[in-house]
């Protein structure tokens, strides 16, 4: 089977996920642009071992947007027998989709997440005619299937696969112990009794700014390591010291492989998010074995809550609830426990291995 993907950068889980997709098909993949300006430099891959990629030319249009019109030349019928269009909100996947649409092509539109809003006439009419333009739609979960149906995707079309930027080797057998957990914390440096982990860029939807505040509620002893880089750092940094809180420390911009000893050594993780389509910081969380709490705004939580106990959702903006749901979290160390196994458990089914055979099994289903 030959297949077309479209997608904006080469982030690493997408390319893992290439290379495995690529195992099972002969997989061209179309990226719109080479990096994003708000990420580390080396958070790009461009690893592609089992699939070809085509790094497209544009006209810029905004500092991390272009149009690639060379994308028209790839779309045609005779020549792929399933057509990815990996979002619809740029303007190289619009201009895609357009051109699928005029030339009466079926095609797939990925969507990893999405909320519904109060969308002026204009606005909602723009989404409904992109995403109710594709012939079939690949979708993260429950909470992305009702954003599809509102836009106007047939619900029998919808088709669901486990997104993640983990491999079968990233999901841990078993949750940290007491010994493992000590160790990597005396490597770390952190000498606190609960540690609590929050990784992300440092922009305001990520919500950093509402648990620093949180934080001046939290007993002395419980150590907050904020991982990640971004704009509002020296903000954050300038918080904490007018809060007085020397008990929260910002670390850098951290590898897929160095999170790791941060995660196992933590108590619990936090994604204070105004607002994420997904999270996968979620995924590497439980993938870990750690309990999570996060808002009603992250959908990645908002699913595996339904899958598994130990993920608490607050209402996003709401510091109290934030700060009274870390301490019990932290404090009922029964259920971190009883949940790593848990957790651990519906990790195993949502691996870049089992999402890349999903959508083989998807495209032959549609596509015959």
């Amino acid at each position: 089977m030959k297949v077309l993907y479209l997608t904006n950068i080469p982030s690493p889980y997408r390319v893992d996920f290439f290379n495995e997709l690529g195992k099972y098909c002969e997989l061209t993949v179309l990226y719109e642009r080479s990096n994003a300006s708000d990420r580390d430099k080396s958070w790009t891959s461009n690893k592609a071992s089992h699939f070809t990629p085509v790094f497209m030319k544009g006209f810029k249009i905004t500092q991390d947007s272009a149009i690639c019109p060379s994308v028209i030349r790839w779309l045609r019928r005779d020549k792929y027998d399933a057509i990815v269009v990996g979002g619809y909100s740029t303007p190289t996947g619009m201009l895609a989709i357009r051109t699928l649409r005029a030339r009466k092509i079926p095609f797939f539109l990925n969507i990893d997440g999405g909320f519904i809003k109060q969308d002026g006439f204009l606005s909602s009419k723009i989404k409904k005619y992109f995403i109710g333009s594709a012939t079939w739609w690949l979708s993260s979960g429950l909470e992305t299937n009702k954003y599809l149906r509102h836009y106007g995707a047939d619900p029998d079309h919808i088709h669901v696969y486990p997104f993640t930027s983990l491999m079968e080797s990233d999901i841990y057998p078993s949750g940290a112990t007491d010994e493992e957990r000590a160790r990597l914390r005396s490597q770390l440096g952190i000498a606190n009794e609960k540690v609590v982990l929050a990784v992300g860029q440092f922009i305001p939807r990520k919500g950093f700014d509402l648990l620093i505040d949180a934080w001046s509620s939290m007993p002395p002893d419980y150590r907050l390591i904020l991982v990640g880089s971004g704009p509002d750092e020296n903000e954050y940094k300038k918080r904490i010291a007018e809060l007085g809180l020397s008990n929260i420390r910002i670390e850098g911009f951290k590898s897929k492989e160095e999170l790791r000893s941060y995660y196992r050594s933590a108590d619990l993780f936090v994604m204070p998010t105004r607002e994420d389509i997904w999270g996968l910081v979620v995924n590497e969380a439980l993938s870990c074995g750690l309990p999570v709490v996060s808002t009603d705004k992250c959908i990645a939580a908002l699913e595996f809550a339904r899958k598994s106990e130990g993920i608490h959702i607050v209402p996003a903006d709401d510091q109290a609830a934030l700060a009274r749901t870390i301490r019990y979290a932290c404090e009922d160390d029964r259920l971190r426990h009883e949940f790593s196994s848990a957790a651990l458990r519906v990790m195993d089914e949502h691996t870049i291995e089992a999402m890349a055979q999903k959508h083989v099994s998807i495209f032959k289903e549609c596509v015959s």
